[in-house]
């Protein structure tokens, strides 16, 4: 066998392999004591995708590679290892966008080069088809991600940026973008059709993030991921690179499938979503009757002891939760509980935080067992409703009773966790305004709910103070 013959079955052999841990990978991703072995697997695949990329015998030169790998590394490292787990969506959207862009920018030069050579090297239908949706789905990616980064990072208000008849604009823009890209797919050669699409496409990814509310963004990272796994793909169609199809099949179908389960947990249509402007302006509940009744407030005194002596203890994170970063003094006070033989466990709602398993993963680091989860809104309510007391440390929507009560609620249909059913609930909160989403919540009022006001860790830590003032005492 000839070296270029040995070259091509590394190169295949190593996609191979790719392809193999990225599947295993997912699989393992899917059963949360498996998660990191899995993200490994992920890693491990990328790096035989690496290598058999560069062994490429269409590669020139290797000086602008190892440029790039130079830069990347001292720009991502240090990025990637400082930064906090609270921004960890706004990391994951920011990473999306620059995967964009380079998809984005792969399609532009591809179409540039090919539009100019004939015969083989030129434009097919099939390729034009590709370039086309390349560019679609990346630039959409790039624009969309730098939006839903802003909104994360609060650059620009997390509400709504809605105007009369955006939807029908953003509609229109799909339909001619689409309509450019079969243009296109038709005469490979017409530059303007193939510009058309990278255009609107750019339009696009700004008009229909913008109208999201805060609310809705995990929804959103699951769905430009799934954006970006299309682009990956479109790219490895043009410049026929098999382990790029593949994984970009993988991550355009796995973030599809996840947004429309985040969706289903939401009790919502996917369109209602993407073109619904949930959380436009702050809404109060309409189903209370009478009198608007203000919260009532208790001091980490009375709460510890109530803790102290409760059996069973249920605490519902939200961001605020990760906002503060209390994830460890959260597990010093679970373990004070079971120390004087209370039970804790953690209701986690799958659209809690601001990305899919956001919650998950921050409760993971601070050494929380998997065991202590509990995953489904339906048994986490059976256990909250037997519950003595009831911890939401920084949630909002997901503990809002509107979701059953009040039609009129944006969030009327969406599966809740129910505190209120518990002897007592104690809310963790900075202040008296609404959530992210800006609804406002009637549980606070609830004659059985007591707020305790500031800054989670500091609450939370206060809690664990007066608990072992209380073992010193005895």
């Amino acid at each position: 066998m000839n070296e270029l013959g040995t070259r091509d079955l590394i190169i295949q052999a190593s996609y191979l392999a790719a392809s193999v841990l990225f599947i295993l990978g997912l699989r393992s991703l899917t059963k949360p004591p498996q998660a990191r072995l899995g993200m490994q697997q992920a890693a491990m695949g990328m790096l035989f995708a690496v290598i058999g990329t560069l062994l490429n015998s269409n590669i020139l030169t290797y000086q602008w590679i190892l440029i790039g790998l130079v830069v990347g590394g001292m720009i991502g490292y240090p990025m990637a290892m400082k930064i906090k787990m609270t921004a960890m969506p706004q990391f994951i959207a920011f990473s999306h966008a620059f995967g964009a862009i380079a998809a984005t920018l792969v399609g532009v030069v591809e179409y540039r080069v090919r539009s100019g050579a004939t015969g083989e090297e030129g434009l097919s239908h099939g390729l034009a088809a590709a370039l086309g949706l390349e560019v679609l789905f990346g630039a959409l990616t790039v624009t969309g991600s730098f939006m839903a980064f802003g909104k994360l990072q609060e650059l620009i208000t997390g509400r709504p940026i809605t105007f009369k008849g955006q939807n029908a604009v953003n509609l229109l823009m799909i339909a001619v973008a689409f309509t450019a890209l079969g243009l296109l797919i038709v005469n490979p050669m017409n530059g303007a059709a193939f510009y058309t699409v990278l255009g609107l496409a750019f339009l696009l990814g700004i008009s229909m993030v913008l109208p999201i509310g805060g609310g809705d963004m995990p929804v959103v990272i699951s769905l430009l991921n799934s954006y970006a796994g299309l682009a990956a793909a479109a790219t490895g169609f043009a410049i026929g690179n098999n382990v790029l199809i593949i994984a970009g099949a993988l991550e355009g179908a796995g973030g599809f499938i996840l947004s429309l389960m985040m969706s289903k947990a939401m009790n919502r249509s996917f369109g209602n979503i993407i073109f619904g402007a949930f959380g436009a302006a702050p809404t109060k509940s309409t189903a209370a009757k009478g009198e608007a009744k203000e919260p009532r407030s208790i001091t980490p005194e009375d709460a510890a002891v109530q803790l102290a002596y409760a059996s069973s203890v249920v605490i519902i994170p939200g961001y605020g939760m990760a906002l503060a970063q209390a994830q460890h003094v959260c597990r010093e006070l679970m373990e004070l509980i079971e120390k004087k033989g209370g039970e804790v466990k953690y209701a986690i709602h799958p659209v809690a935080g601001r990305m899919p398993g956001h919650l998950n993963v921050i409760l993971s680091e601070a050494g929380i067992d998997y065991g202590a989860l509990l995953t489904d809104v339906d048994d986490a309510n059976r256990v909250i409703a037997t519950a003595d007391v009831v911890i939401v440390i920084g949630a909002n929507d997901i503990v809002n009773p509107d979701a059953e009560d009040d039609k009129s609620s944006p969030l009327y249909g969406m599966p809740i966790f129910r505190p209120w059913t518990a002897k007592a609930v104690f809310v963790i909160k900075r202040g008296k305004g609404t959530g992210f989403s800006g609804v406002e919540n009637p549980l606070f009022t609830r004659d059985n709910t007591l707020m305790l006001y500031g800054d989670a860790k500091g609450v939370l830590g206060s809690l664990v103070k007066e608990i072992k003032a209380l073992d010193e005492g005895h």
